[in-house]
């Protein structure tokens, strides 16, 4: 299956000045797409960390998406991180800085032509702001709003068979259920099962979740369960 990876880059997410939307965002949009997302990394705005974190996963996974640092503050070093991480130089992108110029005008800020340095062999995808895509690194915005236009401007790209799931709620412990668990589990492989506690609630349940690419395996592990499992929830 296709495997991907998130870097979500900001010293505001680390610091908890801000909460990170996109990675729990794109963690649901590639699983309705069928891309498995194997791991996301909060870093922060060092171009050594981007560069070496950009490097590893991109060798482990067909796709990286990174979240911020591509504006034009002293702070945004995530196009030189990712030109660090390949080892190829920054290039000012003609179509890019047309962009910029149309924007702000025929002599822009020299901070917004920042933005036109980009990565050598970095491709443009999409109008205005583009989705820029270096290799098999996507470089997205930190905005959320814009980081899921842009995703969705790149998603067509990505293919994969999404991953089904179903639920049962049971009112029984953890403890009570984990053999029964453990038994589907090794039955059926093709079929992810996790049970998440609910202890907040009264009374306290579990709620155990099936996923699986594989509708026969999916549908024969929930038969089972709903009949082995004990105080399902009607």
């Amino acid at each position: 299956m296709t495997t991907a990876a998130a870097v979500i880059i900001g010293n505001e997410i680390l610091s908890g000045k801000f909460t990170d939307e996109n990675g729990p965002w794109l963690a649901k949009r590639l699983r309705e797409i069928g891309v498995d997302l194997c791991r996301i990394a909060i870093i922060p705005d060092e171009l050594t960390t981007i560069a070496s974190t950009v490097r590893t996963f991109s060798r482990q996974y067909d796709f990286v998406f990174t979240s911020g640092g591509v504006g034009p503050t002293h702070d945004d070093v995530t196009f030189e991180g990712v030109a660090n991480a390949f080892e190829v130089p920054l290039q000012r992108n003609v179509e890019m800085a047309d962009a910029i110029r149309r924007r702000m005008g025929d002599v822009p800020p020299a901070p917004a032509l920042r933005m036109a340095d980009l990565p050598e062999g970095t491709e443009l995808i999409g109008d205005g702001l583009p989705v820029f895509v270096c290799r098999n690194v996507v470089i997205l915005p930190g905005v959320p709003k814009y980081f899921q236009q842009k995703f969705q401007q790149f998603a067509h790209r990505l293919h994969g068979t999404p991953v089904q799931t179903r639920r049962i709620t049971t009112h029984a412990r953890e403890s009570a259920i984990a053999s029964v668990l453990a038994t589907a589990a090794s039955r059926w492989n093709a079929v992810d099962i996790g049970s998440y506690p609910r202890v907040t609630e009264t009374p306290p349940t579990v709620i155990v979740t099936l996923d699986s690419r594989d509708q026969s395996a999916l549908n024969e592990a929930w038969d089972w369960l709903t009949a082995h499992l004990p105080d399902i929830c009607s």
